[in-house]
């Protein structure tokens, strides 16, 4: 009977081990940091077409330390399911001037960036799906900040913008 006792005490010793790593795993995750896997045009030349593995913070968008000239990773306007990465342009109560399309025209449109809500474009203007499609984004929308490029290893560390 001791020898299950024993058993049963190691293995509850180590489910809780598992555990902790595990809810250590989702805090950091969730709300300090995560890699993503960032590819396409719409952000050349600052990342690579055929994608970049970056670090995301989760800190600063939630005490409202974004700004513009950040890179942010943003749940899409359009389609809830993925993510997209932009930059931000301007913050709430700016004033934009942008081209809808520059391929087209080069008429030049001005808003304002409601309350609430940040205006966002990739960098290269001719491939990217942005707020001059869809419009401002809402800030709830912002996920994190990027901030470290793990690969390729040519561009291996403090992400410049």
């Amino acid at each position: 009977m001791s020898a299950w006792k024993s058993i049963a005490k190691e293995a509850f010793t180590q489910t809780c081990l598992v555990a902790k790593f595990l809810g250590f795993l989702h805090l950091t995750n969730n709300y300090l940091f995560s890699p993503t896997l960032v590819y396409g045009p719409s952000m050349l030349p600052t990342l690579n077409l055929t994608g970049d593995v970056l670090l995301v913070e989760h800190v600063s968008h939630r005490i409202q330390k974004v700004g513009p000239g950040d890179v942010v990773l943003v749940r899409s306007p359009l389609d809830p399911t993925k993510m997209v990465t932009k930059r931000i342009v301007g913050m709430e109560g700016d004033q934009i001037n942008f081209l809808p399309d520059p391929s087209i025209t080069d008429i030049c449109r001005t808003i304002m960036v409601p309350k609430g809500h940040i205006w966002i474009q990739g960098d290269n203007m001719h491939a990217s799906c942005d707020s001059r499609h869809y419009g401002p984004v809402p800030y709830g929308l912002v996920q994190g900040k990027l901030f470290f490029r793990v690969w390729p290893p040519s561009g291996f560390g403090s992400f410049d913008q």
